[in-house]
């Protein structure tokens, strides 16, 4: 690449509205690239000074103007249709999320083009909330705050939650964080994957197709995984009948990848002591979801990874990272595999 030749970044920012993300107004400030936020950490990168210039949008407002000369499109969704000949000089999409599901199949992906997302932005923050929820459920928060609710006393008493059995259904960069935190607790973490590869950070490791196996010895199951056709309704009725009575669940990777009709009827039946959902379809959970009133269910609004101080920070440091790639010709962080789903 010619050392004076500038690249053309778009960024496109969404107001809030329930079909875009963030689906809420307090969420599009955690969300938004500012002229501001893009120069403060474009000064940490001082051999990027002088080779980017960015367009920073929102929605539509100028989109096929600027895409005509772009290079690159840091965004969380976009119109697809026709895109080769809207973006002719498109090269990579920095997908602002960790989940590309609203973007697949991707048959609508230009020869050439890239996507990346950013994997590894809500690990620490998603392994805090994974050993916070865990030690809700151990601890029987759930009842303990319905019971408040109702102005009923009743000591609900746990032990130490050493020596009991967490089992991370995905063992991305979420996944892998829960399991280190929950780990220093002396909790067994068993992590289950498409793969099953051994990772640092879990005792045990085992693909998904032994996930009926190791089920029935979990006392709590965490869900990290992406919304994919081999994981939509992975923990079904029939899986989460494996699991022993009195397991928790917490679920912070995508709805659809629990039944949550099942886990409702779990729940009401006592066969599950509790749960923890940070995600649902549609967002916001409508004000008449049966799961608001659902026993032993806490509903938290899909907070559960996304640090509201720096996630753009974090965004941005993941675009300047891959930019420098980028200009060296070297493979893009994060590339996303369309036949994968993410």
């Amino acid at each position: 690449m010619g050392a004076e030749r500038r690249i053309k970044v778009h960024v496109k920012n969404n107001h809030a509205s329930p079909d875009t993300f963030p689906p809420t107004v307090e969420g599009e400030a955690v969300f938004t690239i500012t002229r501001e936020h893009w120069e403060a950490e474009l000064a940490r990168y001082p051999d990027l000074a002088g080779r980017l210039d960015a367009f920073i949008d929102w929605d539509l407002d100028h989109f096929e103007e600027s895409m005509r000369s772009a290079e690159v499109l840091v965004t969380w969704d976009l119109p697809t249709e026709d895109l080769a000949r809207v973006a002719p000089a498109l090269r990579w999409i920095h997908i602002i999320g960790a989940g590309v599901e609203h973007l697949c199949p991707m048959d609508w992906l230009p020869p050439g083009v890239t996507v990346v997302n950013n994997r590894g932005a809500h690990a620490a923050k998603g392994g805090e909330f994974g050993l916070m929820a865990m030690l809700m459920l151990h601890n029987h928060l759930p009842p303990i705050l319905a019971n408040q609710r109702r102005r009923h006393w009743e000591s609900l008493f746990s032990t130490p939650v050493a020596g009991k059995t967490l089992l991370v259904v995905g063992t991305g960069h979420i996944g892998r964080g829960a399991a280190r935190c929950c780990r220093g607790l002396g909790v067994h973490v068993i992590g289950v994957s498409r793969h099953g590869r051994a990772v640092e950070e879990v005792d045990e490791a085992y693909p998904v197709a032994e996930l009926d196996r190791v089920l029935p010895r979990a006392d709590f199951v965490f869900v990290a995984i992406p919304l994919t056709p081999e994981t939509r309704n992975l923990l079904d009725r029939r899986r989460q009948a494996l699991l022993k009575p009195g397991a928790g669940l917490v679920n912070v990777g995508r709805a659809a990848t629990v039944d949550y009709e099942a886990l409702a009827d779990n729940l009401r039946s006592g066969h599950l002591a509790g749960a923890i959902l940070d995600v649902f379809d549609p967002e916001p959970l409508p004000p008449d979801s049966e799961l608001w009133e659902v026993p032993n269910l806490l509903v938290t609004p899909h907070v559960s990874a996304d640090d509201g101080n720096t996630y753009v920070a974090m965004t941005l440091e993941l675009v300047f990272r891959n930019m420098r790639r980028y200009l060296a010709g070297e493979p893009l962080e994060n590339v996303v595999r369309p036949e994968l789903g993410y």
